[in-house]
């Protein structure tokens, strides 16, 4: 999936991103700088969904939701993003109404391309970081392992055999045995 930033001489806000045309890329903006990312690859959507269908049972049991990108998720005029998949509160169990109704983030979730990677490791990393998103997590197929960042720390925490998840201390642990994920995802 190439990502490649365009027109960095103008400065993007999310008026201007409304008016570009549907035309099946996905469009981000990240301090007024747009990035486009062509539709994902299956691989990428397979990694996505075995994800999605691990954390949602666990989620909505402990009251939060798991949702999947395309989303427009706004943090200013200048920024607006499409994590692959995000979680939040959710209460009620209901549909959001709106994309504002599932901030803040718990967590935020990049299956990454080779040509995604450097975009997803750096500036989308800070962002959520600055956003205070209590996690976020760069799933890597090819290295199989997951990056996990909190706003707490600069190190980043590499994840290749469990990956454990506590969205806050009163909840139940959900253990990811991320060797059978990535042979799930990999089809091994």
């Amino acid at each position: 999936m190439a990502t490649r930033s365009l027109d960095t001489s103008h400065d993007w806000t999310v008026a201007r991103l409304h008016a570009l045309p549907d035309d099946g890329n996905r469009y981000e903006i990240i301090d007024g700088v747009l990035h486009v990312t062509p539709s994902p690859t299956s691989g990428h959507q397979w990694a996505l969904q075995e994800l999605f269908l691990r954390l949602l049972p666990y989620a909505r049991a402990i009251g939060l939701d798991v949702m999947m990108s395309p989303a427009d998720l706004q943090y200013s005029e200048r920024t607006v993003v499409q994590p692959d998949l995000f979680a939040f509160h959710n209460p009620t169990g209901t549909a959001p109404r709106s994309w504002t109704e599932v901030q803040p983030l718990l967590l935020a979730v990049e299956i990454v391309s080779p040509s995604s990677r450097r975009r997803d490791r750096g500036v989308k990393r800070q962002l959520f970081q600055t956003q205070g998103v209590r996690e976020y997590w760069v799933v890597d197929a090819a290295r199989r392992e997951i990056e996990r960042a909190t706003p707490e720390s600069e190190q980043v925490e590499l994840l290749a055999v469990d990956l454990i998840w506590q969205p806050d201390a009163t909840s139940a642990r959900l253990v990811l045995d991320l060797r059978e994920f990535f042979n799930r995802v990999a089809g091994d």
